[in-house]
């Protein structure tokens, strides 16, 4: 990527008045392909390339983007124009320049993957599905992709950040079928690595989720112990993380606000967010804003620690940041999120496997799915979802379950935590292990 291109639009913003400038540029190679059938139902192959500039000028924000490279003066110029009519604001800033630690994003195997490979991956995963039991009637949705980027970050107070990324997903849902009754199950998994994704076994555990559910009935209501499989466990953490965010701290927005040192869940549980794991989709060695990367406790031993900065929020409350500026792409301005967050076990050695789960839980409902999750509230944390699963007693699966709902308060689930299961997995940026909760409102 031009670092010269990068300097002449922060040099043309000085020079216009701005006393800081700071240009983000970003060029994506993306190849999806979707089977069906065993044959190929689209194949998309795009590149996606652009650049913008912030601008600070009288204490005042202004920012503009484009996609082609000759615009540059207009995008200089409309940035600086647009910072006329903001709001001055005291805590806008720019990042200085600070070490960078290398950390393993790129794999060439994905930078250089060929249309004929990748559609190999994806048939084989639809065929793993179809294969693995014969009540798998229909795959939908059998989908690989496959993207290479180059970043570079660079700023007037010296920060010049360049990097190369590559990622890769195998996603499937799929369909088990016997008699009049049909049910679905989904996969998925997601590496910076082609050889940490296996397409075979993400087709395989779709099929057998979808089997599973086959016959399910409904239950009485009752309260006791849920074992949330891992991938429910995400979804539960994914609408947790926004609470950890300091822009929604400051904003009012978070259920977290005032309890910095306090216990807000399970002593059991630690939570951390790390930009620096190997190979997992949310590494990378600087933030959005050209800031390091860190690994932070966010929870520990169930005390809150504290929550996640970029260089906005951390100067409004006297602060560095964590390294969790984000941005939707090069058309956006710079937010708070995390890296890689995930759920972790305060003693490693303490993680059980699903048989001990099960034993421990005796008798309750492990839900392995669960519908309307986008209706829980981030702020209050109050959440009532549709659920699936299987009905376990004597601490041994019985059959399936349908149309169970699961309610009560996320900071609740999260303290009433009685068991922390091996299986740590990453969906995306969210990772967790199982989780043993007690004390759970299910409803038939």
């Amino acid at each position: 990527m031009d670092r010269e291109f990068g300097a002449r639009l922060m040099e043309a913003a000085l020079s216009k008045g701005a006393a800081g400038a700071e240009v983000y540029i970003r060029r994506s190679r993306n190849l999806t392909v979707e089977v069906k059938d065993q044959d190929v139902d689209t194949l998309e192959s795009s590149l996606s390339e652009g650049y913008c500039i912030r601008v600070i000028r009288d204490r005042r924000l202004g920012f503009s983007y484009s996609t082609d490279p000759a615009e540059w003066a207009s995008v200089v110029e409309a940035a600086v124009e647009a910072s006329r009519y903001t709001e001055p604001d005291e805590n806008l800033c720019l990042p200085g320049r600070a070490e960078v630690a290398p950390v393993a994003i790129h794999d060439p195997l994905i930078a250089g993957i060929t249309e004929t490979k990748a559609r190999e991956y994806a048939l084989a995963m639809e065929k793993a599905a179809m294969d693995e039991d014969r009540r798998v009637t229909k795959i939908r949705k059998a989908s690989g992709s496959f993207t290479a980027s180059d970043t570079r970050i660079m700023n007037s107070e010296g920060v010049d950040s360049f990097y190369t990324s590559t990622g890769c997903s195998a996603q499937v849902m799929a369909i088990a079928e016997e008699g009049e009754e049909g049910q679905m199950g989904w996969d998925y998994e997601g590496s910076r690595f082609l050889a940490e994704v296996s397409f075979e076994r993400v087709g395989k555990t779709a099929s057998r989720r979808a089997a599973d559910l086959l016959g399910a009935r409904k239950i009485s209501p009752s309260k006791g112990f849920v074992l949330l499989d891992n991938s429910v466990v995400t979804e539960f953490l994914g609408i947790l993380s926004s609470a950890l965010s300091s822009e929604s701290v400051q904003k009012k927005k978070s259920m977290l606000a005032g309890k910095t040192g306090e216990l807000v869940m399970s002593p059991r549980i630690h939570i951390t967010d790390s930009g620096r794991l190997a190979g997992k989709l949310g590494s990378r060695p600087v933030d959005d804003e050209g800031v390091p990367t860190t690994e932070k406790r966010l929870v520990e031993a169930g005390l809150l620690k504290g929550f996640l900065y970029n260089s906005y929020t951390a100067r409004k409350e006297g602060r560095l940041s964590t390294g969790n500026a984000v941005r939707g792409g090069f058309t956006s301005l710079p937010s708070v999120g995390p890296s890689n967050l995930f759920i972790e076990p305060v003693s490693p050695e303490h993680g059980a496997d699903r048989d001990k789960l099960l034993k421990t839980m005796g008798r309750g409902l492990l839900v392995t799915e669960t519908m309307g999750m986008h209706t829980a509230n981030p702020i209050t944390g109050e959440f009532s979802v549709g659920a699936s699963g299987l009905w376990v007693e004597g601490g041994e699966i019985q059959h399936p379950v349908k149309e169970a709902v699961i309610s009560g308060n996320i900071l609740d689930l999260f303290t009433h935590v009685a068991l922390i299961g091996d299986d740590l997995r990453f969906y995306g940026g969210i990772g967790a292990p199982s989780l043993l909760i007690e004390g759970i409102d299910i409803s038939g």
